[in-house]
């Protein structure tokens, strides 16, 4: 089998992976956010699970990345999809037992899965080269399209036929993300392993606005093989450098911000589609086309970035994650549906901004030390998100849905302001005689 194929198959199986687990996730995200006021008895506890869920994301970012810089990729990814298998049963548990506790340490192990899951889009995009890897980061966060479009409108049918033989509600959505689970689990396990040779990220290089230039061959070991023993580079070394250039900060504050604003928005969705009176079909289809933002349009986000930088991109994000808010809060509550839009523009904003900075993360230090530097950044970003989550519903219990969606499009102008700022600072540093190369 030759190397190209090699990848193909690795990616291939990457791909199955990540499909299969968005599926369960957004599925359990959708019926957890509903199930915990009711158990709870208050719509403040709307954002909890998703919360909790993104903690185990950070959480399972930093202890994954770990292991995959000691053990290889493939160890970490296995690692975190068999932990989210557990969490599915503890959900599923959870409402057998009306249990608030369970449910949230559920979703935190769900995080798990999600954690593995992102970290393999830079596990993928290191068996090609630096030119490749924004559109191979592109097609591995393609994958959740079909967690995007099945996922919610799975949930209903899946809830209904619990009911019809006899079991809680939502005893359906969590055994039928139990069920894809275990079949990520075992692709996972089985699949293909990546060849033994990858493309070099260093030799290549970046270009300043962050696309790429070059590729080469590398004898590091492959994205899914143990690295060779070496002296790491320690974490705050490494997050210190890369926040002293201006590309490692826009890629940091894409990233990281990006994620703030979809969360802040997104998680109190289905709460809020439930209290006005729409069902889980409603709340299904808003979710589809939110998620089907999120994912569906991966490439072109990932082929935008390779052809104009990341810069443009992250700011064409930020500009439609502001719209997007603007647009929810405008929305009457008696229009459910008429939020497929804001929510597919909050979706692919989102997009934007994260596969444009994680293509500038997925080059630089040699595999061992950018696994855990990678690691670290997905930790600040999902438990940024975390604080999200809890505070909108907060947010929404007190002010209501529109004060949330503003408040979501004032962050997003806020900070694709301090990124432009930062970056015309850099550039006008860059230009002075002293300080040019």
């Amino acid at each position: 089998m030759s190397e190209e194929s090699g990848r193909r198959r690795a990616l291939v199986t990457y791909l199955g992976a990540v499909a299969l687990t968005s599926v369960a996730y957004i599925a359990t995200f959708q019926n957890a956010s509903v199930l915990a006021p009711q158990i709870s008895g208050t719509a403040s506890t709307g954002g909890i699970p998703s919360s909790s869920a993104v903690a185990g994301t950070a959480l399972a970012a930093v202890l994954l990345s770990s292991l995959m810089a000691a053990r290889g990729r493939r160890a970490g990814i296995v690692t975190g999809i068999g932990l989210a298998v557990i969490g599915s049963v503890v959900t599923v548990v959870s409402v057998l037992t009306w249990s608030f506790l369970l449910l949230m340490a559920g979703a935190l192990l769900l995080g798990f899965g999600n954690a593995a899951i992102n970290l393999s889009r830079y596990a993928a995009a290191e068996l090609y080269p630096v030119a490749r890897r924004a559109s191979v980061v592109g097609i591995i966060v393609w994958g959740s399209t079909v967690g995007a479009v099945a996922g919610p409108n799975l949930v209903g049918p899946a809830n209904a036929a619990a009911e019809a033989i006899g079991l809680p509600r939502f005893a359906g959505g969590f055994g039928m993300a139990m069920a894809f689970l275990l079949a990520a689990s075992a692709l996972a396990f089985l699949g293909p392993r990546a060849p033994s040779s990858r493309p070099d990220a260093d030799a290549a290089g970046t270009t300043g606005d962050g696309r790429t230039a070059g590729g080469g061959a590398m004898a590091d070991a492959a994205g899914d093989s143990a690295p060779e023993p070496r002296r790491q580079t320690p974490v705050r070394t490494m997050v210190g450098e890369l926040l002293a250039s201006t590309r490692g900060r826009t890629a940091v504050a894409a990233l990281v911000s990006g994620q703030l604003v979809m969360v802040l928005i997104m998680t109190m969705t289905p709460y809020h589609l439930d209290h006005t009176g729409h069902g889980d079909e409603v709340i299904g289809l808003v979710l589809s086309a939110h998620t089907f933002g999120m994912f569906a349009l991966s490439p072109v986000s990932g082929r935008a970035t390779e052809r104009f930088g990341g810069r443009p991109v992250i700011m064409a994000g930020f500009a439609l994650l502001a719209t997007s808010g603007i647009l929810g809060a405008v929305t009457p509550d008696r229009g459910g549906a008429a939020l497929m839009l804001p929510l597919f523009l909050l979706g692919f904003g989102w997009n934007m901004t994260f596969v444009a900075g994680s293509s500038l993360l997925a080059a630089g230090e040699s595999y061992r030390d950018r696994a855990r530097l990678q690691g670290v950044i997905d930790a600040a970003i999902w438990g940024t998100a975390a604080v999200a989550g809890v505070v909108a519903g907060f947010v929404v219990a007190s002010a209501g849905y529109g004060v949330l969606c503003i408040a979501g499009a004032a962050l997003a102008v806020l900070l694709a302001v301090s990124i432009a700022a930062d970056n015309a600072l850099g550039r006008s540093a860059a230009a002075r005689p002293d300080t040019a190369p």
